[in-house]
């Protein structure tokens, strides 16, 4: 019982530092912040996570647990309309979405505690696009690309239209246009 009550605490910790981070961002986020929301002292919320640090770390992994987006190997290969189900997903949860955006944006900076865990996590990201795009497609895409070399631009329009839907959500549906590039990425259809 004390373990379910645990768990349920760090959940909700989890949960306010989402919230809190899409809101100020990882550096003007705090520990007194998180806690004040859950109803915990600083010193009650460091039991839970002894760093901020580890929180953003439990934060990250929390969410690649839930979107599996960041798996990797050809043995974790979406199909391509899965993906779309993964950007549908995404455009529901927009507090997430903006987290996560935020603390891409901010671990490109020196230093950032972030840095280590987007860095490996795009190198997974890659090789299961690639992996998806191999078992879609083959060696070469219709357009002549290797799947390698897609799955760049593949990560980077799923990634830029994050980035245009929150900044305006009326103009940009983004799972209507990640659709489109699918299209492009399949070519001109074949004559009946």
């Amino acid at each position: 019982m004390a373990r379910a009550r645990s768990e349920e605490r760090r959940a909700e910790i989890l949960r306010a530092t989402l919230e809190v981070i899409a809101e100020r961002g990882y550096r003007g986020a705090t520990l007194g912040a998180v806690a004040e929301r859950v109803g915990l002292t600083q010193q009650g919320l460091l039991h839970y996570f002894p760093t901020k640090e580890a929180l953003l770390v439990a934060v990250l992994e929390d969410r690649d647990r839930w979107d599996t987006g960041g798996g990797g190997g050809e043995e974790g290969a979406w199909r391509l309309e899965l993906l779309g189900s993964l950007v549908e997903y995404n455009a529901m949860r927009p507090v997430i979405v903006r987290t996560f955006s935020a603390l891409l944006g901010e671990s490109v900076t020196e230093d950032h505690p972030a840095r280590e865990f987007f860095t490996r996590r795009y190198t997974q990201v890659r090789a299961g696009m690639a992996a998806t795009l191999r078992a879609e497609y083959g060696d070469t895409l219709p357009g002549g690309l290797s799947p390698e070399r897609a799955a760049v631009l593949l990560v980077a329009v799923m990634d830029g239209l994050q980035y245009q839907w929150l900044l305006d959500p009326e103009a940009v549906d983004m799972p209507g246009a990640f659709g489109d590039f699918l299209g492009l990425l399949k070519g001109p259809e074949a004559p009946s």
